[in-house]
């Protein structure tokens, strides 16, 4: 979603598609003065924290990670959020992260390019095993797409690779944030073709 930065402390309300269930959620990462992590976490207010973004991926590109000022993810910096996000999580607030966003350097050029996309996540973001983990050995709960540019195809793809490691243990919960109008170019392939797993974020004001 194309918001300008101060948007990222509205709130969301998070509607669980084929479930009678709710919640509130906020973006987190791109706002020098919304508070750190788990000062947002613990007012209490949110069931969902997504880090934004993960906003350089696909085609051969080395993912990068932006969080504007709050740390440096060129020099492991953004490793220190470790603490807080397991704070946030021992709270029962699921963290996400979030891909893409209005400014980025994304695109899928193929299912198998999705494919190593989602390994990347899998082993850097959640439940797998690297030696560079952007965030350091947290595990996040899933991934949220914003998904705003490059091409229309391959987010299926992502999306069910990134559900399948579910298997393995941990939830990977998927969540997606449509842009208006609605059904959105980009998103709505991700959600018809996961009725069930993708939850969508609408905004209120």
């Amino acid at each position: 979603m194309a918001y300008p930065l101060a948007f990222f402390s509205s709130m969301m309300l998070l509607l669980a598609v084929g479930a009678n269930a709710g919640g509130i959620a906020i973006y987190w990462g791109q706002n020098g003065g919304e508070g750190t992590l788990a000062e947002t976490c613990s007012t209490g207010n949110y069931d969902f924290v997504n880090l934004a973004f993960l906003a350089t991926f696909g085609n051969g590109q080395t993912p990068m990670i932006n969080l504007a000022g709050h740390c440096d993810p060129y020099s492991n910096g953004c490793t220190n959020l470790t603490t807080d996000i397991k704070s946030c999580q021992a709270k029962g607030i699921k963290v996400m992260l979030t891909l893409g966003g209005a400014d980025g350097s994304y695109y899928l050029t193929s299912a198998e390019d999705a494919k190593q996309v989602a390994t990347y996540l899998w082993n850097n973001f959640l439940g797998g095993k690297s030696s560079t983990r952007p965030l350091g050995e947290a595990v996040l709960d899933g991934i949220d797409f914003d998904i705003e540019g490059g091409t229309t195809q391959h987010w299926d793809d992502l999306a069910r690779y990134l559900s399948g490691y579910s298997s393995q243990g941990k939830k990977v919960y998927l969540t997606a944030a449509p842009q208006c109008p609605f059904p959105d170019a980009y998103i709505e392939i991700i959600i018809s073709s996961h009725p069930i797993s993708i939850r969508v974020y609408y905004v209120i004001s």
